[in-house]
């Protein structure tokens, strides 16, 4: 019974473009459309429905570590349609999923506005590239499509490391090779380590989780590689500091020193509703300049938000900015806008002004 039901769910879940299904005992299954919760209407599910959905899609080895620590990830291929980031866990005592929906089309990076700074970024011989933002802001998505401008536009040799594996790059110009953290490597920092004599010339980290793989990503992007990574921090300035601060207090001047000569760029983005529908990205922008690495390594990091604002010649530009400017365009709300911006209270008092503005007199263009 189990199978039947998830081949069902799972379709509904693509014909609506939801981007999760959830799976918990106690009420039936709900997509999330648009950032918006929705109950199927079909049965409240019992355990034995949330067991048998799990174990229909689960493999063995992910079934075996969810028995022994209650959680499990994987990625699941749905016949030819979609992909899934699955997630099963245990909450009181019994089984439950979150499916995160992955296209199988690969967004172009002009198709996702990303900004044309990182082409040419992307394409040079050596350097940390960070993609950043809260989850569910489309970092794999960006991360993606910079991927496969590479792989269209240069014959390289790119290797992922993700867990797990979200898109599937065919060999274009480039050869890929994608390797799963737990089903062909043991850890990203291990995976790292070996992709160096790989001969890669571009390795993508699905995400600098902790001190080890940050160090080797470094290292990596120092010897002549570029290096893609992700973090969960919403501007530049925060990314910064957060690699800076997984590092013991006695090491942090180095790190200051290795980062400032390896990063050439952050995008942090972030993910709001549009007025009508759909969704927009609004984009953090840090180009490392001299200047801006001078800021790293005398640890002036806090200097690095005004730096960004009067960068644009470089092509940088703040978050808060990109939402003020998608806020004058109509295509967001004020709300979503304070909700997703970094600094609420300087956002509100710019609308004000802004709408007290409207009223006085015409604005002139200081674009």
């Amino acid at each position: 019974m189990g199978t039947i039901l998830i081949d069902k769910l799972l379709s509904a879940a693509i014909k609506q473009g939801a981007s999760d299904l959830h799976i918990t005992v106690g009420q039936p299954p709900v997509l999330r459309l648009h950032g918006r919760m929705q109950k199927l209407k079909t049965k409240v599910l019992e355990p034995e429905d949330t067991m048998g959905l799990m174990k229909s899609i689960t493999p063995d080895r992910c079934q075996q570590e969810f028995q022994e620590t209650g959680s499990t990830d994987f990625g699941f291929a749905f016949g030819e349609q979609a992909r899934f980031r699955v997630s099963v866990f245990r909450q009181r005592g019994k089984a439950a999923m979150v499916l995160r929906q992955i296209p199988v089309e690969l967004w172009t990076m002009d198709e996702l506005k990303l900004p044309e700074v990182f082409k040419k970024m992307i394409l040079r011989p050596r350097g940390l590239v960070l993609v950043t933002g809260p989850t569910g802001s489309g970092k794999s998505t960006s991360l993606a499509a910079m991927v496969d401008y590479i792989n269209e536009n240069v014959d390289h040799h790119i290797i992922t490391i993700e867990d797990p594996i979200e898109f599937q790059h065919n060999h274009k110009k480039s050869t890929v090779n994608q390797r799963e953290v737990g089903v062909d490597v043991t850890s990203f920092a291990e995976a790292i380590r070996r992709a160096l004599r790989q001969d890669p010339d571009v390795i993508l980290v699905g995400e600098l989780r902790d001190l080890e793989t940050i160090e080797a990503a470094i290292t990596a992007a120092e010897t002549g590689h570029v290096v893609f990574g992700t973090l969960h921090t919403s501007s530049a300035a925060g990314t910064i500091n957060r690699i800076i601060d997984v590092f013991p207090t006695n090491q942090q001047d180095q790190i200051r020193t290795q980062l400032a000569s390896s990063i050439i760029g952050i995008l942090s983005q972030q993910l709001l509703k549009k007025v009508g529908g759909g969704r927009i990205a609004a984009h953090e922008v840090l180009v490392v300049n001299s200047g801006i690495a001078n800021l790293i390594r005398e640890n002036k990091i806090f200097r690095i938000t005004s730096q960004i604002q009067t960068g644009a010649k470089y092509g940088m530009k703040l978050l808060d900015d990109h939402i003020f400017k998608l806020w004058q365009d109509g295509l967001v709300s004020k709300e979503d806008a304070i909700a997703k911006c970094n600094n609420a209270d300087e956002l509100a008092a710019r609308f004000a002004a802004a709408e007290r503005g409207m009223f006085d007199d015409e604005p002139t263009d200081s674009e």
